[in-house]
């Protein structure tokens, strides 16, 4: 008869409480509240949601009922707070930030700009423009009577003003000077006499950077010697395009232009670094 090891029973009521131990763990669910290392992809198609109690959309990733792809931050009561494309209306997923008033008949407080990619849409930024001391002017040759400069935020710049002229009346031009540029002449016309000459002027910033730096003029003239013109503004602003045909032409770019202000990308195929290591479990043979 083979001699049998002593330890034997030992050893096989040690390896029962081990497979007792693998056993008990495998019944065990683990939480499946973190991503410890790696990614979560959602795609064709689908999308993550978070909602409250009663329904109330709260975040919507992914992509939207019209086929498009972007991103939904709600309120408390599901209405939008913050939202990225997901509309119809727009082709280039818009960034919207909207008013908490379900009402208010322009609910995007700020956004970017539906067609020309690089300006800021909302909020819409006055244009500083100054009186000058021949706002009143009796002269026959162009002079100044508002001028300015300043950054540049919005796609297209709106001028209001109008303008008085006596016996024989008078010409309005308006110039902008992009920083670096020449002067282009965005109006020029003809004031009646005897009466207050209205005029808007809706001007694309073509060639213009966002935040890049333009010089405004707006100059007056008579056409009769010894008369009199008078122009004043009525308000000067940039705002949002409102058509395609609005959009301004690219400017003249040196390459990697954006420098330190371009963000660092990740394209879908880069593996984000792995996070620090977090304590779990044991493993059954340390």
């Amino acid at each position: 008869m083979a001699a049998v090891p002593q330890d034997l029973l030992d050893r096989v009521r040690a390896l029962e409480r081990q497979v007792r131990e693998l056993t008990g763990r495998a019944q065990i669910r683990p939480a499946l509240n973190q991503i410890l290392n790696g990614k979560v992809n959602i795609g064709e198609g689908g999308s993550l949601e978070v909602r409250g109690p009663n329904g109330e959309l709260a975040l919507r990733t992914g992509q939207w009922a019209d086929g498009t792809y972007g991103t939904y931050l709600g309120r408390d009561d599901g209405t939008p707070a913050w939202t990225v494309g997901g509309s119809g209306t727009d082709t280039d997923n818009m960034v919207r930030m909207w008013a908490r008033d379900p009402d208010s008949p322009s609910r995007v407080m700020v956004m970017d700009d539906a067609f020309s990619d690089r300006f800021l849409g909302r909020p819409w930024i006055p244009i500083q423009l100054h009186p000058t001391e021949r706002q009143s002017y009796d002269g026959t040759t162009y002079q100044p009577a508002w001028a300015g400069s300043g950054p540049m935020f919005n796609a297209v710049a709106r001028i209001s003003l109008t303008t008085y002229a006596n016996t024989g009346g008078g010409q309005v031009r308006v110039t902008m000077t992009p920083t670096g540029g020449t002067a282009q002449t965005v109006a020029e016309y003809d004031c009646p006499a005897g009466q207050w000459t209205n005029k808007v002027i809706e001007q694309p910033l073509h060639g213009v950077e966002f935040m890049g730096w333009v010089q405004w003029v707006v100059e007056h003239r008579n056409k009769s010697t010894g008369q009199n013109v008078e122009t004043r503004l009525w308000h000067a602003y940039t705002r949002n395009t409102f058509t395609v045909d609005e959009t301004p032409d690219t400017p003249t770019r040196e390459p990697n232009s954006g420098g330190a202000f371009a963000p660092a990308t990740l394209s879908a195929t880069d593996t984000p670094p792995a996070p620090p290591a977090e304590p779990g479990l044991r493993r059954v043979d340390e």
